[in-house]
């Protein structure tokens, strides 16, 4: 590629005002986060996609081990009839398992599904593991990838093969199954506001929407910046049902022989796509400091005849901040500081850190946030420690910003016609009063296209019923407040 083709390449995104849909793909390819491949649905995810990839990960991981859990890693392949067990579970994934069907060039005995998820060969195992109360609770997590035939794709949202971590975990009662659903879900949103700057609304999902089998869903609810609602993470209390079907049973105290209470849990490198889209502006990616591959990057700006001092000097300021961020020195010949700016904006490097011989005389640099553009004249002996408090602070804007966004993209209705009208014009979340009949629930999507995305929790965990108004669509007696929106 040529450098008039890579300032084209730089330059070149849809407006996000314009066409949000291609915005995003504009934004993923051009910052090199991934691309498309030959393979219907499938996506590379590229160097710089999969370092931030590598950052979300890791911040989740060190959590789930905080928490008392432990990775493994379970086999790729299901059995169909392990799959088939569970006939609602399969009844769900149905359409979009792909399926196994010969070893070489001699068919199977018996068709392979690649994993959905992995309810099924989980619990076969499960059920060896587990003989006796002494063996319980179970808490494992992995890492893995799994796959799932999408009709329609998109880059990181929704993908044929993407990445994802899975809890799966056998507990002895009922209650500690649901201790541990719900201190799962508050894990992911304490990990998605702190890490992804990216505010959530906890709550519960309606029977229509809960996860195949489970007793229980509960997830975490993000607003993209168009509107659209994202479902960032899931919680499941999956009850006995799959313990029943898998005969994962073990002796109590009592002696008698019980079925064990289990969840499951996970998140996806859809998150990817919900912090573009959470933060994102119309020069590209705008990346939370704690996740960022680069936090900081140096641009020198110099003539021919001054290069080899200010690079020098650059070289030198590189070394001081690497202990304390990550932190890179963009030093090459062949571009302009310009077109730097540009393409670390596209990036979204959180700090530019621009050096010239005149700020070295000064024993000084600039620092430029990523989100504001702001400028800070900062003195090389203060550097490192206003580093650091820029990229805090600059962190806890993001989720300010972010959290601003979604309140005021958050709205209560008067009528169902308002209702109608305000999806179709605004979108964001409504917050209605609904009848709790699932009926009605599938009448309203299927006219709005708007979705029941959660009924909230409250501090204490619980689903408060609702004391007054009628449901937003049929007038019967509200038995929730719930939030409805459109979603990816």
């Amino acid at each position: 590629m040529s450098e008039q083709q890579d300032k084209q390449f730089v330059r070149e995104i849809t407006p996000k005002s314009v066409d949000f849909s291609q915005w995003y793909v504009d934004v993923v390819r051009k910052a090199e986060l991934a691309d498309y491949t030959t393979i219907k649905g499938c996506m590379v995810i590229k160097p710089y996609g999969f370092a931030l990839w590598e950052n979300i990960r890791d911040a989740l991981d060190r959590r789930i081990k905080a928490t008392g859990h432990e990775n493994a890693y379970f086999p790729l392949f299901v059995p169909e009839s392990l799959l088939k067990k569970e006939a609602a579970h399969v009844e769900g994934f149905a359409p979009e398992v792909a399926w196994v069907t010969h070893g070489g060039n001699e068919p199977l005995e018996e068709r392979l599904a690649i994993r959905p998820t992995s309810e099924a060969i989980i619990c076969s195992i499960y059920a060896k593991w587990v003989q006796s109360y002494r063996d319980l609770p179970i808490l494992i997590n992995q890492w893995a990838n799994v796959v799932r035939w999408e009709k329609v794709t998109r880059l990181f949202l929704r993908t044929t093969e993407f990445l994802w971590q899975e809890g799966h975990t056998c507990h002895r009662t009922m209650e500690e199954a649901q201790e541990e659903t719900l201190k799962m879900l508050r894990v992911y949103q304490e990990f998605a506001e702190t890490e992804l700057a990216m505010p959530v609304i906890a709550g519960q999902k309606t029977e229509n929407e809960k996860f195949p089998g489970a007793l229980y869903t509960y997830t975490i609810e993000a607003l993209m910046g168009d509107g659209k609602a994202l479902q960032a993470g899931t919680s499941h209390n999956l009850g006995q049902h799959f313990s029943k079907m898998f005969e994962i049973m073990f002796e109590d105290e009592d002696h008698q022989r019980k079925y064990v209470w289990q969840t499951s849990w996970g998140v996806s490198t859809r998150l990817v796509g919900g912090v573009i889209m959470t933060h994102g502006d119309e020069h590209g990616l705008i990346l939370p400091p704690r996740i960022a591959p680069i936090q900081v990057v140096i641009v020198p700006i110099f003539q021919a005849a001054t290069r080899d001092t200010v690079v020098q000097k650059a070289e030198e300021i590189a070394a001081r901040l690497r202990d304390k961020v990550r932190v890179k020195l963009d030093a090459r010949d062949n571009y302009t500081p310009g077109w730097k700016f540009n393409e670390y904006e596209l990036r979204g490097v959180p700090l530019r850190l621009e050096l010239g011989p005149k700020d070295i005389q000064k024993n000084q640099c600039v620092l430029v946030r990523r989100d504001n553009r702001q400028k800070i004249f900062c003195p090389l002996d203060q550097l490192e420690e206003t580093v650091v408090q820029l990229l805090d602070t600059l962190q806890k804007d993001l989720l300010a910003r972010a959290r601003a966004f979604r309140d005021e993209n958050t709205r209560r209705v008067a009528s169902y016609e308002e209702f109608q009208n305000t999806i179709e014009e605004k979108r964001g979340f409504i917050f209605a009063p609904w009848c709790g009949d699932g009926e009605c629930e599938l009448k309203i999507k299927e006219e709005t296209k708007a979705t029941i995305r959660c009924l909230p929790l409250n501090e204490r965990n619980e689903v408060e019923p609702a004391t007054e108004g009628s449901c937003i669509r049929c007038g019967q007696p509200a038995k929730f407040h719930v939030y409805f929106a459109r979603a990816y």
